[in-house]
């Protein structure tokens, strides 16, 4: 009886290891599957703030090249009213010493 007995708490305690080496395993999974759902949605955030700060910069670059075309434009502009001043001033001092066109 005593063997049997001792065959009976073998296997019982055999079951109650197998039972916890399972319910370890199984947290152990849930804990790996919550590592890596955290490090998938980390990833995500770390290529999206990757492509907002690419396109930000590439925003920048565009606007600073628009302004870099635009002003050779305003320069120009500028250049010509200060000639067309410049002549129009040439043209009244010519006039008023006799020597402009409307003689």
């Amino acid at each position: 009886m005593a063997s049997q007995d001792i065959s009976s708490k073998a296997s019982e305690i055999s079951r109650d290891v197998q039972v916890k080496a399972d319910e370890a395993m199984k947290g152990a999974s849930r804990a790996a599957q919550t590592v890596s759902d955290k490090t998938s949605i980390a990833a995500q955030t770390a290529a999206n703030n990757t492509q907002t700060a690419a396109q930000s910069t590439k925003d920048s670059a565009a606007s600073a090249i628009g302004v870099k075309h635009e002003s050779p434009g305003f320069l120009q502009q500028t250049g010509d009213q200060i000639s067309s001043m410049a002549q129009g001033a040439t043209n009244a001092v010519k006039n008023t010493l006799g020597m402009g066109d409307g003689k």
